[in-house]
């Protein structure tokens, strides 16, 4: 029995190290997958299937106009999509080819939206992201 156990222990000790390895490494991700952020896709599904998301992590948002990104202030703001007190990240012509990238850097919720005509309200264009603490060794 001793040497099932001497064979098994050096296989899950590799396995916990890779998985300590993984967390610790920040990801780039693009928001919406290959839908990338438009009107119609429900990105609040998307965010749950899609995380969690770590500090450090990038999300990139590639869009064509009239669509843009903002980080509104508190969950009120995000539930009634009120824009008076968001923070403009990217403009519409920002999310062209490469996109723009935000780095979540803190242990909070991040809530994305975009402000544009019926975007939020209608369209579905707002998620909430946040991030997990990561790893370290």
């Amino acid at each position: 029995m001793a040497s099932i156990s001497c064979s098994i222990a050096p296989g899950f000790i590799l396995l916990v190290i890779a998985s300590l390895l993984a967390v610790t490494q920040a990801n780039t991700v693009v928001v919406g997958g290959s839908e990338n952020w438009r009107y119609g896709f429900n990105y609040t599904d998307w965010a749950i299937k899609n995380s969690p998301f770590y500090i450090q992590d990038t999300l990139v948002f590639k869009y064509e106009p009239p669509h843009n990104v903002y980080l509104l202030p508190n969950l009120w703001s995000y539930l009634t999509c009120d824009f008076s007190k968001a923070k403009l990240l990217a403009n519409p012509k920002q999310g062209r080819k490469d996109g723009f990238a935000v780095v979540i850097n803190q242990w909070r919720p991040y809530y994305f939206a975009s402000g544009q005509g019926d975007d939020c309200k209608i369209g579905m264009m707002k998620f909430v992201a946040v991030p997990w603490p990561r790893l370290t060794h």
